[in-house]
């Protein structure tokens, strides 16, 4: 099947096109000139697309994705030529931004003070903040660049050091355990019960394209939702249905979510 045609098919967005078609340049960069190739950090979105667009073109193998740690979010799509059969392991780098234990620092800190030296999203992987440093994943070409000006977050001085991907250190998910019950698991019902608002509000954040179900925008609000899927809700957060349960009495189904703090 033509590039184009597979391209096309798979994009759900109009700028899903270019993306999926520099995801293909790399592609066949690889396969023209024999070494390997990486793109940009992908959303989890982002992997599923082209993970959809390789399969639609049959290509199974000489791939991976990589985020530095298999819980990793964001990752790369590394191509590799036949004569690999794994990454080299110098398509990411790993840094530390260490600052004082009195201080504290959200995800949101450290994001926005590498927005602030003008590093843009796609060249930037996990951020794992804990209580005294923040570990990053990164494209190698950022590695100086980092270590000579990444300074400070807002008016917190930092202290960046290079480690291994083996040192990343992972923060503990802090969630609360949500159990109800729900007449079906419908988006618009079980978005409801995850974040703690009406159904019908739900159903507004649905059709006004803020629910994504499985990182994927969905505006049906009468879309199952199966166990182990995570929803996010503009606004309001993360959540996982971690658990599908029985039927109670009155014909509702028991379900326990973990919704992200």
């Amino acid at each position: 099947m033509d590039k184009n045609i597979i391209i096309t098919r798979t994009a759900q967005e109009p700028e899903d096109r270019l993306l999926l078609a520099r995801i293909w340049d790399k592609y066949e960069q690889t396969e023209r000139r024999s070494i390997p190739s990486a793109t940009v950090f992908l959303s989890p979105r982002e992997q599923r697309l082209a993970q959809a667009m390789l399969n639609a073109a049959g290509i199974r193998t000489g791939y991976v994705f990589d985020g530095g740690c298999g819980e990793a979010e964001r990752k790369i799509l590394v191509f590799l030529p036949a004569w690999m059969e794994e990454p080299a392991g110098d398509e990411l780098v790993f840094l530390r931004a260490a600052f004082h234990g009195e201080e504290s620092l959200t995800h949101r800190d450290i994001l926005g003070s590498l927005m602030g030296l003008g590093v843009t999203r796609e060249r930037v992987g996990d951020i794992l903040v804990s209580p005294h440093s923040a570990d990053i994943v990164a494209a190698p070409s950022l590695r100086d660049f980092f270590l000579r000006e990444w300074t400070q977050a807002g008016r917190v001085k930092l202290t960046v050091t290079e480690i291994g991907r083996e040192e990343l250190r992972l923060p503990q998910a802090q969630v609360k355990v949500i159990r109800d019950t729900v007449p079906s698991l419908r988006l618009d019902a079980v978005a409801a019960a995850a974040f703690s608002m009406s159904r019908g509000r739900a159903a507004e954040l649905i059709a006004a394209g803020k629910v994504n179900l499985d990182h994927v925008p969905c505006l049906k609000g009468d879309k199952p939702v199966a166990e182990g899927a995570v929803l996010t809700a503009r606004g309001f957060g993360k959540a996982k249905l971690t658990q599908v349960g029985g039927l109670s009495k009155k014909g509702r189904v028991g379900i326990t979510v973990e919704r992200y703090l």
